[in-house]
């Protein structure tokens, strides 16, 4: 997020810890360093003024991008799906099963920065049974799962008569329900060099948000 005008750098005057910091102005007032209690300044490095529309670029493309999140319990990383699929151009969330919405969890909207107000969403109770609506509406599915058999995404290539495509990510224990996993058009996978298999579903499925949007050729 791009910082507002309220914002300056602030730096310790004690040569041991000298802690250079962003502060908001409006909420500071201050003179200590909250790391060794020295004498504070305020620099002339003020921050930019923050511009939602700044960086909006124009995508040649009449695709819509839909998320769906499977049972994905994290409040913290709904909020963060929702800002990657506000800033990829997605035209809506489902949040299903148990995953937190920001109407039930403050941590949700906190998280999202307002993108959760600017960005279309609904809940299900059943992931399931909407697949098999987006689908029978001519919706394709991908299902965004660490699985042997799918497919690099970063190999990938959209094709042309794919004009409408949600995105599906799963429970950050559990996985994606298999039921969805079996309705899937698709099932892509993030290649992974660490020992790890997979990563935070949050920034998993920003990757892929992006390079649904951005990335990938279209056939």
């Amino acid at each position: 997020m791009l910082p507002t005008a309220d914002w300056a750098f602030a730096e310790c005057r004690n040569p041991v810890c000298r802690l250079r910091f962003p502060l908001d102005l409006a909420q500071f007032s201050g003179k200590f360093c909250p790391k060794c209690g020295g004498e504070l300044i305020i620099t002339d490095d003020r921050l930019s003024q923050n511009s939602d529309q700044a960086m909006s670029p124009t995508l040649n493309t009449n695709r819509q991008l839909f998320g769906l999140l499977d049972n994905v319990r994290s409040a913290l990383n709904v909020g963060a799906i929702f800002r990657s699929a506000d800033g990829a151009g997605f035209a809506r969330l489902y949040l299903c099963g148990i995953s937190p919405t920001p109407d039930d969890q403050e941590a949700v909207a906190r998280t999202a920065l307002g993108a959760e107000r600017r960005l279309l969403w609904e809940h299900s109770n059943n992931a399931v049974e909407l697949a098999q609506n987006l689908l029978a509406a001519g919706t394709k599915l991908i299902v965004l799962e660490a699985a042997e058999e799918a497919t690099d995404l970063f190999t990938w290539q959209i094709p042309a008569d794919w004009r409408a495509i949600t995105l599906a990510v799963g429970n950050e224990i559990a996985g994606t329900d298999p039921q969805l996993l079996r309705l899937a058009n698709l099932t892509l996978r993030l290649p992974m060099l660490g020992m790890k298999g997979s990563l935070n579903v949050a920034s998993a499925f920003s990757i892929a948000a992006y390079q649904l949007q951005f990335g990938l050729p279209r056939q």
